[in-house]
């Protein structure tokens, strides 16, 4: 049962993040939204997951692992239900930030859940999660447009909140198969000193920097590669969503391996340099020769993301108990989402500048470059324990 709930409720974090784009113009031909407001929703996935990842220790202290599960499930699907109702770009932007408020708590909880349901499988579940997660992605992308054109966008935003209802079930049951768990569990997550520890971890920035800059390669995707290539590329909106979804579809194969290799073999150098020269070949091939091999191009952007599932499983194999991967995950991600919102505000504000996305382009190269020192602390190995022994002695 609890692999049934985790694998629903990592589902239900990603629905919201490309079912939008894809039919955005469907949107401004009903109700007005703004170039504004368009960045804007762009950005709040980012900003959500910084601010909302940050607290998300706090309120699993107050309410246990599992019930926050419930609480977050509930949340993205009122707001994905709210989303599909918006009547102006206000609306959308409201309740887009209400779902990615919630998601940005969900993300935090599942490395922690995996550590303490799968202490001797994280390797298996974390990559049997974040393909599934995976799938959440690139779907939306794929079905946006027909589901829109079948029964309107409205329909086409709305109908992912039956996802997130199902993933609240089994978490439900599995609070009523425990009375003791439903009360909490507030010794387990009790000690805030450990997340103000971590913040002079080594190990946990370089996790954060990687972590930012995979978020930056994937986000920046989904609010802007649509529009990059419809026109860069001279593709149709229809074609610019499929592109979007073999963007996102690159992640099914390296989500369910990574993290299997990492637990078993290691390798974590070899995949962040993977990861690296492929974010960084797409970019520049778009930036050079976009209307040459455009599907090539944004695959191999498509790998840059190797660093997601590499980072997730090592916040469980790089802490030593459940407590500390609840504070690592949400200083990585916390930390590391703020850091990345800034990307889909700069690619627009550079468009903007420069007329064209060659700017914009360079920026995402750059990025991906500047994460290289993070991956050399990574390769070091350890645990974030260790980084705070070597200094002050007893964890």
């Amino acid at each position: 049962m609890v692999v049934v709930a985790v694998l629903l409720f990592g589902f239900s974090l990603r629905t919201a993040v490309t079912s939008l784009s894809p039919i955005l113009d469907d949107i401004g031909r009903e109700i007005a939204i703004s170039e504004v407001v368009v960045g804007a929703i762009g950005a709040a996935p980012l900003i959500c997951y910084g601010a909302f990842g940050l607290v998300t220790p706090l309120l699993t202290r107050l309410l246990g692992l599992e019930r926050m599960v419930v609480v977050s499930a509930g949340v993205v699907a009122v707001g994905l239900m709210l989303r599909g109702l918006a009547f102006d770009g206000t609306g959308l932007l409201l309740s887009t930030l209400l779902t990615f408020a919630a998601v940005g708590a969900g993300n935090v909880l599942l490395p922690p859940l995996v550590k303490k349901y799968f202490p001797a499988q994280v390797g298996t579940m974390t990559g049997v999660y974040t393909t599934i997660m995976a799938v959440a992605t690139f779907v939306p992308a794929l079905v946006a447009v027909p589901i829109t054109i079948a029964a309107g966008w409205r329909m086409s935003l709305a109908w992912w909140s039956v996802f997130a209802i199902l993933a609240m079930m089994p978490w439900i049951r599995i609070l009523g198969l425990d009375r003791a768990t439903w009360s909490g569990q507030a010794a387990e997550h009790a000690d805030p000193r450990v997340l103000r520890r971590l913040w002079s971890s080594p190990l946990a920035w370089a996790l954060t920097v990687a972590f930012a800059a995979t978020s930056v390669a994937a986000y920046t995707s989904f609010a802007w590669l649509p529009r990059i290539l419809v026109d860069i590329a001279d593709v149709t909106p229809v074609t610019a969503g499929a592109l979007l979804s073999l963007f996102a579809a690159m992640s099914l194969p390296i989500s369910f391996l990574v993290p299997m290799i990492i637990d078993r073999v290691g390798g974590i150098g070899v995949l962040f340099a993977v990861a690296i020269a492929a974010g960084v070949s797409g970019s520049l091939g778009m930036l050079l020769v976009p209307q040459s091999a455009i599907w090539l191009w944004v695959a191999l952007l498509g790998l840059a993301p190797i660093l997601f599932p590499l980072v997730v499983v090592q916040l469980s194999l790089r802490s030593r108990t459940h407590q500390t991967t609840v504070a690592l995950s949400a200083m990585v991600q916390s930390a590391g989402y703020s850091i990345a919102a800034l990307g889909p505000l700069a690619v627009g504000l550079l468009h903007d500048a420069f007329g064209d996305w060659k700017a914009s382009l360079a920026l995402l190269v750059l990025v991906l470059l500047a994460a290289i020192p993070a991956g050399v602390v990574m390769v070091r190995g350890g645990v974030v324990e260790s980084d705070w022994e070597r200094r002050h002695g007893a964890w």
